[in-house]
This record gives C-alpha cells, sequence and structure tokens, in this order.
C-alpha cells in the first residue's frame, strides 16, 4: 500500500534534509569543499525539500497537491541540470576544462551579485574535480537524487489527478 499524499511529502522533506546533512557532514568533517555548481545543488535540495515541507503542513485539496507537485517537480529538474552541467565539466579532458576561479566566500565578498551567480550557474574548473562516495562522483549521486526527486513529485500529481 503507498502512503499517502501527505505522507510522501514528509518522505520527500526528510531525504533532501538527509541530503544536506550529508552535503554538511562532507564539508565540515571529511574536508571537501564544494564548489559553485554544488552550492546551487544544494540550493535546489533545500527548495524541492521547502516545498515538500509546505505541502505537508498545508495538506491541500487534489489541485493544491498538483501545484507543490508542479513546483517540487520543476525544481528537481532544475537541480538535475546542475548535476549534469558538472558530470559534462568532470567528463571533459585536462585541457578543455575551464579554468578554476576564486573560493565563492571570496566571490561574495568581493565580486558583484551578477558575477558570483554566473559561476554558481555555469561552474568553473573547482567543478570538475571528481569527489567521490563509495566510488561513485557525488554529482552523479545528486543527479540519481534529483530524479527520484523529480518521479516522486510527478507521481503526486499523476496520482492526485486519477483519484476519484
Amino acid at each position: 500500500m503507498l502512503p499517502s499524499v501527505r505522507v510522501t511529502n514528509l518522505i520527500v522533506f526528510l531525504g533532501c534534509t538527509a541530503l544536506i546533512l550529508i552535503a554538511l557532514y562532507l564539508e565540515h568533517v571529511m574536508g571537501m569543499e564544494p564548489c559553485p555548481l554544488c552550492m546551487t545543488q544544494r540550493i535546489a535540495v533545500i527548495a524541492v525539500g521547502v516545498v515538500a515541507l509546505l505541502a505537508f503542513l498545508h495538506n491541500p485539496a487534489k489541485r493544491g497537491v498538483r501545484v507543490y507537485a508542479v513546483l517540487g517537480l520543476l525544481l528537481a529538474v532544475g537541480g538535475a541540470y546542475f548535476s549534469s552541467r558538472q558530470l559534462w565539466l568532470q567528463s571533459l579532458p585536462p585541457d578543455q576544462v575551464p579554468a578554476c576561479g576564486p573560493a565563492l566566500e571570496y566571490m561574495m565578498q568581493v565580486f558583484p551579485f551578477m558575477d558570483v551567480l554566473k559561476a554558481m550557474l555555469h561552474g568553473d574548473g573547482n567543478c570538475a574535480e571528481v569527489d567521490r562516495l563509495f566510488g561513485v562522483s557525488l554529482a552523479l549521486w545528486t543527479l540519481l537524487a534529483f530524479i527520484g526527486m523529480a518521479a516522486v513529485n510527478l507521481f503526486q500529481a499523476v496520482r492526485v489527478s486519477r483519484q476519484a
């Protein structure tokens, strides 16, 4: 038996919370520095999680369920794009990798916001570095998580449309 729409939203929220906690553990305990695309992916995970939490708390009727599900789907697809871009950067031959930029913290203090935003959306040479967890690129793990989030949100939208 499938969990209710409300419980499914709670599960998505808890999954996103777990992903962010893992990212923080990898950064602060394991010493892995996030690149600009990693930070963009974190923002997308948080956004999907917030939408799922709002849907859980609101517990809307059919139309609201569809609105939350479509919003979550769009955010997950956006996150998947950034994960895919990072995987693409990681697949480039060393001579084609873009130059590395300064650390994101430094950029936010020194550069105009639009320059920082461009770096976060396009990535740089730092994003081509491959960090692995259980032998798999973190960008691939994140892409798989976004695909899962998108699938759950799509399922939420479809199943509420089929209910009588």
